[in-house]
């Protein structure tokens, strides 16, 4: 398994375009001037935060319009943390149960965040019994990280295969889907954390390999939307539109143009439309901001680029204050090759042409 790392993080190292200007978020103002903080908050929309978290390797990202705060979970330390406007990293969950935490949700009407977890066999809490078996979803108290329960999907799955739970979302009852990276299944958490398959099918099937590393990834990104669908991105840039009510309807949406491969995270807007972002792991170019409108309930949509992240290798995008939206770059490469990292950056991002 360290060689199949090595060898990978070797060619992820290959196709990698260099250095992005990094512009640190200003500094907190004094308490009780809230014109300055207000200002503060206002160019933090629109300047790149470097998070100082050494060691942490986030993949997806949210963020708490409560706190003014970013979640993000780690690849390599298990945890789930918070990240301040000013770059401010503090640990909110460090719970033993987790490996290595992918995919973070903040459900702000439950006041709590969802967390996927999973193991590539590069986590402080690694073993080679534990790579690609574990997959799971926990939940915690958004402001004390408090645990509230843990659904081990890899049990409910029951099928001796691979597992990678590669994002989460919620709908407003509560109710948290997630889907599976390495197996076509969408499973469903209830809000009290009692796990079920919604659903298994052949259109969910991965097509996409990262050589060394990964073979046949599919889903890699899911969002709830109005009219009880979810849609969930594949890594080969297609979208499948899955009516929660009737999942057996799934269906394939039509696009204009595909989603630029690898597609590795999508976010609602306020419009219903969805923001993605497309890593350029295999090819080394720049990461694809991209803006998907739907028409015909989620049954055709038009794709247009709106934006690019110098960094390739870029996995998370989330909203940020004042309707921005920002892009996570959290250092795989670095991870994969053993070597450190300082931090991790959130860059704003146009979803707009």
């Amino acid at each position: 398994m360290k060689l199949k790392l090595a060898l990978a993080a070797a060619a992820f190292t290959a196709v990698l375009t260099t250095g992005t200007a990094v512009m640190t978020a200003s500094a907190s103002t004094a308490p009780g001037h809230d014109g300055h903080r207000i200002a503060q908050t206002e160019n933090a929309a629109h300047s790149v935060i470097k998070a100082n978290g050494p060691g942490v390797f986030p993949h997806s990202v949210d963020y708490n319009r409560q706190s003014k705060s970013f979640v993000v979970g780690s690849l390599k330390h298990s945890t789930i943390s918070t990240v301040g406007l000013d770059g401010t990293v503090r640990t909110l969950v460090d719970d033993p149960s987790l490996v290595s935490v992918q995919a973070v949700r903040v459900d702000r009407d439950m006041h709590r965040v969802l967390a996927g977890n999973v193991d590539y066999g590069v986590a402080d809490r690694s073993s080679k019994d534990t790579t690609f078996r574990v997959a799971g979803v926990g939940s915690y108290d958004l402001t004390s990280g408090r645990k509230q329960w843990y659904a081990d999907l890899a049990k409910v799955a029951a099928d001796g295969k691979q597992h990678l739970i590669a994002d989460v979302t919620v709908a407003p009852d509560g109710t948290a889907y997630a889907v599976d990276q390495l197996t076509p299944t969408v499973f469903r958490i209830d809000r009290n954390g009692q796990a079920s398959v919604l659903l298994r099918s052949d259109l969910l099937k991965g097509t996409v390999d990262v050589p060394n590393f990964l073979s046949g990834i599919g889903m890699t990104a899911v969002a709830w939307t109005p009219h009880n669908h979810l849609i969930i991105a594949k890594a080969d840039g297609t979208l499948v539109r899955v009516p929660v009510n009737h999942p057996e309807r799934a269906r394939k949406v039509e696009l204009s143009q595909p989603l630029a491969a690898l597609t590795a995270g999508i976010r609602v807007l306020p419009d219903g439309s969805i923001a993605a972002v497309s890593s350029g792991l295999l090819t080394g170019k720049p990461a694809q901001i991209q803006r998907v409108r739907p028409c015909g309930d989620w049954k055709y949509a038009t794709v247009n680029v709106t934006d690019t992240v110098t960094a390739p290798v870029t996995s998370g995008i989330a909203a940020g204050p004042h309707g921005s939206t920002f892009a996570l770059t959290g250092g795989l490469p670095d991870l994969l090759m053993g070597k450190p990292n300082n931090g991790f950056t959130l860059t704003p991002v146009k979803v707009k042409n």
